[in-house]
């Protein structure tokens, strides 16, 4: 058995990336074409690259999921579901708690890394 090896959440050059959309009751502006690379999975963790274009969508979180992101290139905000707002740039990064209701809006094509974190129950 070989010994665990540290996994680099960073390059996806050679790398094929998962592509969607936003379903379509979901848009509230555009139909942002977004890629996902899953560079590890173990257990209840997930964690890779996310690009996206400019475009808003509503999103609901599982009572047991939660995702933590940071920001590599781009503008982001997160809106709750009482209309406020917390904007996301380059260099920052942020956590989506279990249970979030709101809106992803994509200001400015993004690039960050993230980690959903499933915690059962």
């Amino acid at each position: 058995m070989s010994p665990p090896t540290i996994v680099l959440i960073d390059s996806t050059d050679t790398l094929p990336a998962q592509h969607d959309q936003p379903r379509e009751d979901r848009r509230v502006q555009g139909a942002p074409q977004r890629k996902t690379w899953t560079l590890h999975e173990a257990g209840p963790m997930s964690a890779g690259v996310w690009e996206c274009e400019p475009g808003r969508w509503r999103i609901v979180f599982a009572p047991e999921r939660q995702e933590f992101f940071h920001v590599l290139q781009g503008r982001v905000r997160l809106h709750d579901a009482a209309g406020a707002y917390t904007e996301i740039g380059p260099g920052q990064g942020a956590v989506i708690p279990p249970g979030f209701e709101g809106e992803f809006e994509v200001l400015e094509a993004v690039r960050k890394q993230f980690v959903l974190v499933d915690l059962g129950g």
